[in-house]
């Protein structure tokens, strides 16, 4: 059974979700050097999403025509831009760097992992992977454009490019920051007129909401957002016995990398902790004046070479003897051999983001060791005496010390292959809706199989001659969405993981795509799955699999729990990976560019797949001229509005003690015209299920006979006949059964996650995002769902496959609509 592992305090709240979509995009490295790596990471990037209204260049150029200075309207100089969790005792002053000193720059001679000192917001994560993004230029230009300026066209607005779920996003702000007593409050330079640094934590800061909600992370979450990279975690304790060589491959091809050391209390630097926000400050304030008063008699000449006040922050980072500190993130910067005493010794580069603070044993900086090492050999290691956070330590001491060791990979070929292949990358989006599609992972056994389902075909076998194995590689990533943005709503990580199953033989060979069921799941083991569950923003494992047919179940440890995600399959085979985002898609509505524009973006399309469907798709079998039955999808179509309802067989028209007591029901409520309304419609309705002592359940509200009235009325009178009845009841009969037949405590209501196979055994095929609305409209707050409800969303999804029927003259599974048709729908999305 799966068990979940946190990376620190897993709380579960619920998030929002959005619709499924597909992207995928091919990732194809050139040979001969990392160049090859920043060109195909570039080159692979999606377009920019720009600002909602005004591009940067726009709002440049407008602020320099008017000759002010740019105020982001979004995330203004105040409180809300700050903190969230509760109101700060002291004022900070927003200042621009301007206000700050005489001679700001937005870079001093290249950006480099030695301009960042971290402040007092404990994002040691996000500044150890800037400090790993300055020693890849090209990535680093992608991220932080350098045609920005204090003096060239200054108008106080700057801007950063974040990849973000699968796209690019142009993050703008204005250059306003907290300080206090004229210093910077959070990052700074080393060089107390060089900005870059700070206005990137703020652009970054910007793109989740709040400076506070930067708090705790790790470190492959910026260096995805820095690369759109694909990550790998390692628990130094089981890590490869190749480890070395591993992160030897990690440097070498460019990838970004970083490790830190877990607090014995339980704290990992991937959490936010609890904190007193104002207990914070008061600290920080004291360490800001300490600072300022070591510092007053120093006199600097200018403040262009006047160093930025450094900080040892947070009280949950825990200073060790040797030096290092627990709770807290390093960059990784070299991996090196070097000769000592005749022998090969490995040695590792890490540097703190506070600036100081170093590693005080064996080749440290001042260490005795480095007397052993010739001039030449230094240079190469660029070893400096100097207190900069940037220090030497060799691999077992490494080994020893750090828990954790993160790497963001900018192709997943670059640890383990000699030279760059092609990678094809599937990006699939998905959420999990309570009720619905949050199933949780195999140890419920009940919601497990309602997760999302991603089929996987694996054709093509590795190009790898001294393999005998017959199996396939590729690596699979899942990354849950928008929970760091959403702290301010409680909202925290979730415990995720997910699963692979082989396909059944006999689904694959008859390219089956349906949803797979709960018994399956019950009686198959899965083929692979993630090492654990664990409360990470992205989870990633390779595999290597024999050619066939998988499904991927994504899934959080718990049932109920919702939130977005995306799924991301790398493969070196570009015919090797296909992925159904929902396989069971069998009916789906696109909306038209006129009626729900605001919504979909596209002419109405309405896709069905015909080969697929059956009889109750369409309408009840009749009998032919012969005798013989046949099919309403083989009968000639009508238009909608005179669309005939099928009429019973003679046989079955016969009239039973039942259908006559119908009659004189209706006959007394609807008269002599015998056509009834929806009040009457209701009070038949509830007569006759009266009579069913064995379904428990209240009746029919007067809005679902509203509903009904709408759909089966075919004249447009606002009231039904008896033959409209009667093929309404038939429907109803056959749906109770099917609703008693998953109402097994006898409760009247059946659970909201078995309404999947509840509609696919009233013949209905919707894909999972029909299923999520069905759900979400459908469902009380216990996720149930009563006889009345059942039924009423039974009657629309019989009259929307009837309406589309009719206009599918071809038979293809594809109709097209004008406005005029569009008109006809109206009732079905209205009702």
């Amino acid at each position: 059974m799966p068990s979940a592992i946190n990376a620190a305090v897993a709380q579960q709240t619920a998030a929002g979700s959005a619709p499924s979509a597909t992207i995928s995009t091919t990732t194809e490295g050139a040979g001969g050097g990392t160049g090859g790596i920043y060109s195909a990471i570039i080159s692979r990037n999606q377009p920019i999403i720009s600002v909602k209204e005004k591009t940067y260049e726009e709002l440049h150029k407008k602020c320099l025509e008017k000759n002010i200075l740019y105020e982001d309207p979004d995330f203004p100089p105040n409180e809300s831009s700050l903190f969230y969790s509760q109101k700060i005792p002291i004022k900070f002053e927003w200042k621009r760097p301007r206000e700050i000193c005489e001679n700001p720059r937005f870079i001093i001679g290249g950006a480099n992992r030695t301009d960042i000192c971290q402040g007092e917001l404990g994002d040691c994560w996000f500044l150890a992977a800037i400090a790993c993004l300055t020693l890849n230029k090209k990535l680093l230009c992608r991220v932080i454009p350098h045609d920005q300026s204090f003096i060239q066209n200054y108008a106080g607005i700057f801007h950063f490019q974040f990849w973000r779920y699968g796209d690019w996003v142009d993050v703008v702000i204005d250059d306003c920051l907290p300080t206090y007593n004229n210093q910077l409050v959070f990052t700074k330079s080393s060089q107390r007129n060089e900005f870059w640094s700070a206005l990137l934590e703020k652009a970054y800061a910007k793109l989740h909401g709040s400076y506070e909600a930067l708090k705790g992370g790790n470190t492959t979450e910026a260096m995805e957002d820095f690369t759109g990279g694909v990550t790998e975690f390692y628990e130094i304790k089981d890590a490869p016995k190749d480890i070395y060589k591993i992160m030897k491959h990690a440097i070498d091809r460019g990838s970004l990398m970083a490790s830190s050391i877990d607090d014995n209390l339980g704290f990992s630097y991937g959490s936010a902790p609890r904190s007193d926000i104002g207990k914070l400050i008061t600290r920080m304030v004291k360490n800001l004046e300490n600072a300022q008063m070591t510092h007053s008699t120093v006199d600097y000449q200018g403040t262009d070479e006047r160093p930025a006040w450094t900080i040892v922050p947070m009280q949950y980072e825990t200073r060790m003897s040797c030096g290092l500190v627990k709770g807290h993130a390093y960059s990784v910067t070299a991996v090196e051999e070097t000769t000592f005493k005749g022998e090969k010794i490995r040695l590792v580069r890490l540097r703190n983001p506070w600036g100081q603070v170093e590693w005080n044993g064996p080749w440290s900086d001042k260490s005795e060791e480095w007397n052993f090492i010739n001039e030449a050999e230094k240079i190469r290691l660029q070893h400096k005496i100097i207190e900069d956070g940037e220090f030497w330590i060799s691999f077992e001491d490494f080994m020893r010390h750090f828990t954790k060791l993160e790497i963001c990979n900018l192709t997943p070929d670059t640890l383990e292959a000699d030279k760059l292949q092609t990678w094809t990358v599937s990006v699939n989006e998905g959420r999990w809706v309570r009720g619905c599609s949050a199933g949780g992972c195999r140890n419920y056994p009940d919601t497990f199989w309602t997760n999302p389902q991603y089929r996987l075909k694996l054709l093509e076998e590795d190009d790898d001659p001294e393999d005998e194995e017959v199996v396939c590689s590729f690596l699979v990533a899942l990354m849950q969405k928008n929970r760091r943005k959403e702290r301010k709503l409680g909202a925290n990580l979730y415990t995720i993981g997910f699963a692979i199953y082989e396909v059944p033989a006999l689904d694959f060979m008859h390219g089956t795509k349906h949803h797979l069921q709960k018994d399956f799941f019950l009686y198959n083991a899965s083929k692979a799955r993630s090492k654990t569950y664990i409360n990470m923003r992205e989870i990633s494992e390779r595999f290597r699999l024999p050619p066939s047919e998988y499904v991927i179940i994504p899934s959080t440890y718990e049932p109920h729990q919702e939130g977005e995600f995306i799924l991301r399959v790398f493969s070196e085979k570009r015919k090797r990976v296909l992925l159904n985002t929902s396989p069971s898609t069998i009916f789906c509505v696109i909306s038209t560019s006129l009626l729900l524009s605001s919504f979909f973006f596209q002419p109405i399309i309405f896709v069905s797949d015909i080969a697929n469907s059956n009889k109750e798709l369409t309408a009840d079998e009749d009998t032919g001229k012969d005798g013989e039955k046949t099919h309403a999808d083989e009968k000639k179509v009508v238009p909608l509005l005179s669309l005939s309802l099928q009429r019973p067989s003679a046989k079955a028209r016969e009239r039973t003690e039942e259908e006559q007591q119908f009659r004189n029901i209706f006959r007394q409520i609807a008269g002599d015209d015998m056509e009834i309304n929806a009040e009457e419609l209701r009070n038949v309705l509830n007569n006759v299920v009266k009579k069913h002592k064995d379904l428990k359940t209240e009746g029919f509200e007067l809005e679902s006979c509203r509903s009904m009235i709408a759909l089966m009325d075919t004249d447009g009178s606002g009231k039904i006949n008896f033959d409209e009845f009667r093929h309404l009841w038939d429907k109803i009969k056959s749906w109770q059964k099917i609703f008693k037949r998953y109402d097994t405590d006898h409760s009247g209501t059946i659970n909201s996650y078995e309404m999947r196979n509840a509609v696919n055994d009233a013949g209905f095929r919707l894909n999972n995002q029909l299923y999520d609305i069905i759900t979400m409209r459908y469902a009380d707050k216990n996720m149930n769902i009563d006889f009345d409800s059942f039924i009423c969303c039974f009657v629309r999804l019989d009259a929307m496959f009837r309406a589309f029927h009719a206009f599918d003259k071809d038979g293809d599974g594809i109709i097209k609509l004008n406005v005029l048709e569009v008109n006809w729908f109206m009732p079905v999305f209205l009702t």
